[in-house]
């Protein structure tokens, strides 16, 4: 078996499926197992790092709140900022905010304004790419801070839901990098 194999194989044995949560119907990839067992964490962490440093990135944004937990690493093992971004509200001082459309209703999210600035080549990395409405309203606060955009690097991309072909136009030639597709 190849290293990819391999690792495709650890890190898909770590994801639990969770039915009907948080609603009836939808069936939840749950990645504490995998957040628990160290040898699938250092593994994701070192691909997702591997991305990063080959799109040239300066800087890791992770999404609230999953994306905390898997960026903050990878920006540690890449040599890289960490930058959050989180829901409205919960940063002090002056931020950025960005609005975007959920499936039902809207939301917001924020970044501090200096953490980002020209000359900055952002990596986003999140748990999983659903239908990419997070993901495209942090690549639109990235550009509006003045950065760039390196790509977009998640653990898993759910391909049924279409999210990669609603970044597709907001990457604007940027990579998607998915460690799973399921």
């Amino acid at each position: 078996m190849t290293e990819l194999a391999d690792i495709t194989e650890l890190l898909l044995s770590r994801i639990r499926d969770v039915e009907d949560y948080p609603e009836q119907g939808v069936m939840f990839k749950d990645i504490t197992p995998l957040l628990a067992d160290p040898a699938a964490f250092t593994a994701l962490v070192d691909a997702l790092a591997g991305i990063a440093v080959s799109s040239g990135a300066t800087k890791i944004v992770g999404l609230e709140a999953r994306g905390f937990i898997l960026g903050a690493p990878v920006a540690v093992r890449a040599g890289l900022g960490f930058i959050p971004v989180r829901k409205a509200g919960k940063l002090p001082g002056a931020t950025l905010r960005q609005a975007y459309e959920l499936e039902y209703g809207s939301a917001e999210i924020e970044v501090h304004a200096e953490d980002l600035a020209a000359g900055d080549r952002v990596m986003v990395v999140d748990d999983v790419l659903a239908t990419g409405g997070t993901a495209e309203a942090s690549l639109q606060l990235i550009r509006r801070a003045g950065a760039e955009v390196a790509g977009l690097a998640v653990l898993m991309e759910l391909g049924f839901l279409g999210g990669r072909a609603r970044l597709e136009p907001a990457l604007r030639g940027a990579p998607l990098e998915a460690v799973l597709t399921v």
